[in-house]
């Protein structure tokens, strides 16, 4: 068995354009595509922030993030139905597989409790590892022997979506009430789109996520 952190890469390119993608189609509305300067977009998009047009938001360039990390986290990402998805399935990764170095990968709850919680945690994903390897070796198919596996377990989600979309999705996750593995993730995520697209994600999830406890991104 092996424990790992969990960790996100950004598999689109973030910047200024998205913005400049948004000014093109909402100064549509107004036909004042006249007005568009190199430096026009931050206020046209920080206007249309404040006037709750965000329907004009949807318009910037749909944005691509891999999230590593475990079952349970994932259930919450995938309640973003606007998102498009592609995970990871039980059904058809066989973990005894040399691929997978014959092992189950599981995600470090470590960062979040003390260390009985932590002994009982590693006896249980152990005990997952070995029945699940049991099974497999009784003949049944990974689709079957998933029943024995935890929501531990390590899984990769692609999650893409237009910028409207990602800041629904900052304003439930990276806030202080959200799961704290969720944060863990989202909010060093969101510090990076706030840092790469100015103005889009200022205004969304904790205002203080750069203070968040976290992992690093991939």
């Amino acid at each position: 068995m092996r424990i790992i952190a969990p960790s996100y890469v950004i598999e689109t390119p973030l910047g200024p354009h998205i913005l400049e993608t948004i000014e093109q189609a909402g100064r549509t509305c107004y036909k004042s595509e006249d007005k568009i300067t190199p430096e026009s977009s931050v206020a046209f998009v920080r206007m249309l922030i404040k006037r709750g047009h965000h329907a004009m938001i949807e318009h910037g360039e749909s944005i691509a993030v891999r999230f590593v990390c475990d079952r349970g986290i994932s259930h919450e990402v995938v309640r973003h139905r606007l998102f498009s998805l592609a995970q990871e399935s039980t059904r058809y990764c066989n973990y005894s597989e040399e691929k997978f170095d014959e092992q189950i990968t599981v995600i470090d709850i470590s960062p979040f409790c003390n260390s009985e919680v932590l002994d009982i945690w590693l006896e249980a994903v152990a005990a997952s590892e070995v029945f699940y390897f049991r099974m497999i070796e009784a003949g049944a198919k990974a689709q079957i022997a998933r029943s024995v596996l935890m929501n531990s377990l390590k899984t990769e989600i692609v999650v893409r979506g237009n910028p409207r979309e990602w800041r629904h999705f900052f304003s439930l996750r990276a806030d202080k009430a959200a799961h704290p593995q969720m944060r863990q993730l989202a909010c060093p995520l969101l510090v990076e789109f706030r840092n790469s697209v100015p103005v889009l994600f200022d205004d969304v999830g904790n205002p203080n996520c750069e203070e968040e406890p976290c992992s690093s991104p991939a």
